[in-house]
């Protein structure tokens, strides 16, 4: 089957027919990916747990924009909330976890606390099992559905200082292979993408030195852009990436090699 045909396939959904849920959406990655797809007409469900960002990324999205006060860390939060959803528009299509923490970095791995380090791994590994457990029963009962877990190429290189936020990385990349294996005869496709830094909030409140040992790998020598970011990731939730599933997205400006 053709890019054509698949895109002529009237099984297949238009942009502006789905719901897509994309955590972290209020600020970040999750807020440029979500203004990239509501303008091209998809609803886009913010899930975020600040109601004051999320009121803001509301605003400036517009109509398609559907705010949603979630825990990603908690089952029952991510439930109702899928359920609203549901109740509203019959259908998600798009899964995104965008949501993410650094947690404490610049220190060496003997002195990360538990604390820090459970806590991240909590946001950005449990957090995409929960969300993925809450909505991938109504994908497959549809027999359609794109996923994309963000990653990093922290989480295939490691980046010194950063211990909890490269391992928490690396366990989001086996867990997209396991479910790309697992739903690969099913119509839900389970992808990564793995940026190298990117120009967000989350970068900026990084020491510089941080930012300038992460920066100073990269071939292209520069951070990546949200836009840039934005178009690859619509290609990945696409109803035409319909072969590729538990694989993981370069973004990385020359960096990863494999």
């Amino acid at each position: 089957m053709t890019p054509e045909t698949i895109s002529m396939n009237p099984a297949l959904p238009r942009w502006e027919e789905q719901v897509a849920v994309i955590t972290g959406g209020a600020d970040g990655l999750g807020f440029g990916l979500a203004s990239h797809l509501a303008a091209k007409g998809t609803t886009v469900a913010l899930w975020d747990r600040n109601a004051a960002a999320l009121e803001k990324a509301t605003a400036r999205i517009g109509s398609h924009a559907r705010p949603q006060q979630v825990d990603v860390t908690c089952p029952e939060d991510a439930s109702s909330a899928v359920a609203a959803l549901l109740d509203a528009f019959g259908r998600i299509d798009i899964l995104v976890n965008c949501a993410g923490i650094t947690g404490k970095t610049g220190i060496l791995s003997h002195e990360v606390s538990l604390e820090d380090f459970e806590r991240v791994m909590a946001v950005n590994v449990r957090g995409c099992l929960v969300t993925f457990q809450a909505i991938a029963p109504s994908m497959l009962a549809r027999g359609y559905g794109r996923v994309l877990h963000i990653a990093s190429i922290s989480g295939k290189e490691g980046n010194a200082g950063m211990l909890a936020y490269s391992t928490s990385k690396a366990a989001v990349i086996g867990l997209t292979k396991v479910q790309g294996k697992e739903y690969a005869e099913t119509g839900l496709r389970v992808n990564a993408l793995a940026p190298a830094v990117i120009r967000t909030e989350m970068v900026a409140a990084l020491p510089e030195a941080q930012v300038k040992y992460m920066t100073d790998k990269i071939p292209s020598k520069r951070c990546g852009t949200v836009e840039e970011f934005a178009a690859m990731a619509e290609f990945i939730v696409s109803p035409e990436n319909s072969f590729s599933t538990g694989f993981v997205f370069d973004l990385s400006g020359g960096r990863a090699v494999y």
